[in-house]
């Protein structure tokens, strides 16, 4: 459970295990992409949904911390979740996710701000204090990270070009 919980030991990597968590997830992310496209990530991210959450309860039962910094599979998840307008814009529009770059930054950045800052829905999950809540912090923060990528993208296309 510590191996998934921790994605394959990124969890471990200091300092900022999340940021780790979060760019492990990307490399992951385009494989998934460029090998099964949008709608494998989607089903892969729910799968890591569930399999992180079931990790987070085991590796967290009977201990005072419920949300260590070692576990990072939540980080993947909303990183996933964050990219998910990419790798639907690249299937619409029928080019590569190599084409979308800017996305896959604004994705990151816009992730990492929302799981840090915690605003609103991201803080009120991760006030819980249980693995659902350190899992749905995380799933908010890509939501909200996602819905800045659209933004960010509707700007670039409609006003800069």
């Amino acid at each position: 459970m510590k191996l998934v919980a921790t994605f394959f030991g990124v969890g471990l990597l200091r300092p900022a295990p999340g940021t780790w968590g979060s760019l492990a997830a990307l490399p992951v992310a385009y494989a998934i992409l460029a090998f099964g496209g949008f709608w494998l990530l989607v089903n892969l991210t729910v799968f890591v949904f569930m399999s992180g959450w079931i990790a987070t309860k085991e590796v967290t039962r009977g201990k005072e911390d419920h949300d260590p910094s070692y576990i990072v599979i939540d980080e993947v998840v909303g990183q996933w979740i964050a990219l998910f307008p990419v790798g639907y814009g690249a299937l619409m529009m029928g080019v590569s996710i190599d084409a979308l770059w800017p996305g896959w930054i604004a994705a990151f950045v816009l992730f990492r701000v929302f799981d840090i800052t915690k605003p609103w829905l991201v803080g009120r999950a991760d006030a819980r204090n249980d693995a659902l809540g350190v899992m749905m912090d995380d799933v908010f923060a890509g939501f909200f990270a996602a819905i800045g990528v659209i933004a960010l993208a509707a700007f670039a296309h409609l006003v800069l070009m």
